[in-house]
């Protein structure tokens, strides 16, 4: 366990003695650099260097007695925050980042997911959607493979505030789901059943592309993601095309179901 602690304070900036010494500082606590050369099993000037590296960090603080400095370290919730701050910091500055790349080093990252717990993977990533997400989906196959979907996936996206446009078959799961538009955070434009009936879910978002393929069987599945930029912009694009041939084939059929409505009235 003392391992794996060390690794994931190495992962967060510490090096191997000063990760050694912050969880002897868990169990000292306020103590002289000789009381952690002994706990840590470190040469004493060498663990003074660490120690006052270490209150440069912000890792640990310093107090002067008579005639030593006993040092002790912040506590581990601080340690969590600062990661998470880094991170957070880390992934509001990626575009920034990725812009400052030669167009030829930005070469298209691709990751394949094989198996249900692979394609659970993808919806995962979906969930860090910093934009909207844009989806052809059939809605009855997804919630056929997992009848929990709207309680765990949907109800995840809506707590994360992610909306949804999405482009699904007109049969009867399309206009259920198409009902609960409001409530889910999301849009969904009905095409025909007959002619596009999707079998696989694309999922565009970001600068990603998601496609998970369900197959016949759970053995048969798999799902990718596709990360570049100019790869989701085209996508992106197509997705509108569809979008607005979605709208004008909503807009035809509620056109023909009023001249029905007005011939029975004739009739009657």
């Amino acid at each position: 366990m003392a391992k794996d602690l060390i690794h994931i304070l190495e992962a967060i900036g510490l090096d191997d003695q000063e990760a050694q010494l912050y969880l002897a500082g868990l169990q000292l606590g306020t103590a002289p650099a000789s009381d952690y050369a002994k706990k840590a099993g470190m040469n004493r000037i060498t663990t003074y260097n660490a120690l006052e590296e270490l209150v440069q960090k912000g890792m640990f603080t310093k107090v002067k007695k008579v005639r030593s400095k006993w040092y002790a370290p912040v506590a581990p919730e601080y340690l969590s925050l600062e990661a998470r701050k880094s991170a957070e910091a880390l992934d509001r500055a990626l575009p920034e980042l990725r812009s400052l790349q030669g167009a030829k080093y930005r070469k298209p990252r691709v990751r394949f997911f094989e198996g249900w717990e692979g394609v659970r993977h993808v919806y995962e990533d979906t969930l860090t959607a910093k934009t909207e997400l844009l989806n052809f989906a059939n809605s009855a196959v997804v919630r056929t493979y997992w009848p929990n979907y709207d309680e765990e996936y949907v109800a995840e996206r809506v707590k994360r505030g992610i909306h949804l446009r999405g482009i699904a078959p007109d049969d009867a799961a399309g206009r259920h789901v198409h009902g609960e538009d409001a409530e889910r955070l999301r849009e969904i434009r009905l095409v025909p059943a007959a002619d596009f009936d999707f079998r696989n879910e694309i999922n565009i978002y970001d600068h990603k592309v998601a496609i998970v393929s369900f197959g016949e069987d759970v053995k048969d599945m798999f799902g990718v993601i596709m990360e570049s930029k100019e790869v989701a912009d085209t996508q992106r694009q197509v997705f509108e095309m569809a979008w607005r041939y979605a709208r004008l084939i909503s807009a035809a059929k509620k056109g023909l179901e009023r001249v029905k409505t007005l011939k029975k009235t004739l009739i009657a």
